[in-house]
């Protein structure tokens, strides 16, 4: 089982580990694809500040965060799994976990991101400000630009996939039918909406209970039965008509 994550806005001011070594990460294939975007942000970064906080989306008082873009090849790094400090990597506590979690954890869990492509969480990286929605010149849209690379790596994986990623990182890369989405919803007064900020906490959680549990769901009806039997309100949608992911809902009741 692989469960994919987004990364979060949120992260650690800073590491404390050697500077950044492109050749330590994992999915090696991605290396080249890396440099080539660590580059354009750097450029971005080192150029106009008006034209970087225009191109990375950040508000007047986010200027700092183009400092982070400029220190890449120096800053000092930590693992994914401590950088990233968001909802649902508050709600995933992999600090908390017991021994066994944390090895399910360091296999499972993959981190999408609009820098380094895909990342496991032991993986060291420095803070940066780069989200994948971003058209990053010359790279242009990084979704499109992943796409092709990630499917090279991790295309032909087997076992289910929990999808946990928001609509951004789906876009680069889809691993289709053997897939599970995974959507919040709130039912109140018998109506159901889609959350946004609960459903970070929420996925945060699925993700956690899935380590700890130490089960293997092989199909998208074990995934749902198990998280019903860790607590959760887990509704499995009907098949993918094509060949698209499957849907499952985590229910909320207020």
């Amino acid at each position: 089982m692989l469960i994919l994550l987004p990364p979060s806005e949120g992260k650690a001011a800073r590491g404390n580990g050697s500077p950044l070594d492109l050749g330590t990460l994992s999915f090696p294939e991605l290396t080249s694809a890396r440099e080539k975007v660590i580059d354009a942000l750097g450029a971005l970064a080192a150029g106009p500040e008006e034209e970087a906080m225009a191109v990375l989306g950040l508000s007047a008082g986010q200027a700092g965060e183009l400092d982070r873009d400029r220190k890449l090849r120096t800053a000092r790094t930590l693992p994914a799994g401590r950088l990233y400090t968001g909802v649902l990597y508050d709600n995933l506590g992999l600090a908390s976990l017991d021994a066994a979690a944390r090895r399910r954890a360091r296999s499972r869990l993959v981190v999408f991101s609009g820098l380094w492509g895909a990342l496991r969480i032991t993986d060291r990286v420095p803070p940066y400000r780069l989200s994948m929605g971003v058209r990053l010149p010359p790279v242009g849209g990084l979704a499109a630009y992943w796409r092709p690379h990630l499917r090279e790596v991790l295309d032909g994986g087997r076992g289910l996939v929990v999808d946990l990623r928001s609509s951004t990182y789906v876009q680069a890369w889809q691993p289709g039918p053997r897939a599970v989405t995974v959507r919040v919803l709130r039912e109140s007064a018998g109506r159901r909406t889609v959350v946004s900020h609960m459903a970070k906490a929420t996925r945060g959680a699925v993700a956690r209970s899935l380590l700890v549990s130490g089960a293997d769901p092989r199909t998208p009806h074990d995934l749902a039965e198990l998280l019903t039997g860790l607590g959760h309100v887990a509704e499995l949608g009907a098949a993918p008509a094509g060949s698209g992911p499957w849907t499952l809902d985590i229910v909320i009741r207020s």
